[in-house]
């Protein structure tokens, strides 16, 4: 797919803290980067010579939400409409966790009806993620 063809969103609780807010995109981005690795553009020299490593090639606005849409839009990426998709979640359990493992061991004992999820990172068809996000607005 082309970058025209695909598209990429964060949505993000809009009630989160400025500093969560923060880490939430930067970890929903780094996790659609290793999934989508096409949307990062190749390695660029500058007119002096200095190599600057790739950077992302589209805009990825970052949108805002509520919990309870958070929650509602995952459910929607989960079926088989969306299922093409990627999509990333981030949630209060990831967040209270100092290592992966702890983060592994509290996911598998808990429902969805027991986390909230901070953000989402939404990659793929352009047209499917803007049925998805089309009237979100921006978290400014």
């Amino acid at each position: 797919m082309s970058n025209f063809e695909t598209k990429c969103v964060l949505v993000i609780d809009e009630n989160l803290p400025l500093g969560l807010i923060a880490n939430t995109a930067a970890i929903l981005g780094i996790t659609v980067g290793k999934y989508a690795p096409d949307i990062v553009g190749s390695r660029v020299i500058d007119h002096s010579g200095i190599e600057h490593l790739g950077i992302v090639k589209t805009p990825v606005p970052i949108l805002k939400g509520s919990a309870d849409l958070l929650h509602g839009l995952r459910d929607k990426t989960r079926t088989e409409e969306f299922a093409d998709l990627i999509v990333v979640d981030f949630s209060d359990t990831a967040q209270s966790c100092k290592t992966y493992e702890e983060y592994i061991a509290k996911l598998q004992k808990i429902s969805k009806n027991s986390y909230r999820y901070l953000g989402l990172g939404i990659y793929g068809d352009k047209k499917k993620v803007n049925r998805l996000t089309g009237g979100l607005p921006l978290l400014r």
